[in-house]
């Protein structure tokens, strides 16, 4: 696992992963009371949170994108 997310894409993807595991559970907005794209948000959000503190991203494996200045 070489890394392949630069210091910009990392900081969006935990900054954008908190706030969708967040908002549904505080409801904000009203959306969220569906049980399906709550649990989803949260899963995405999970997702984006792991990719950025790991640094490794494997869809930007498959595509052969790096935005890593290593």
């Amino acid at each position: 696992m070489n890394a392949n997310l630069g210091t910009v894409d990392r900081v969006i993807r935990i900054v954008l992963g908190l706030a969708l595991i967040v908002a549904p559970l505080l409801n904000i907005p009203v959306v969220w009371t569906n049980s399906i794209l709550s649990y989803g948000s949260i899963a995405v959000g999970l997702v984006l949170v792991a990719t950025g503190f790991f640094r490794f991203c494997p869809v930007y494996r498959i595509l052969g994108v790096s935005t890593c200045k290593l």
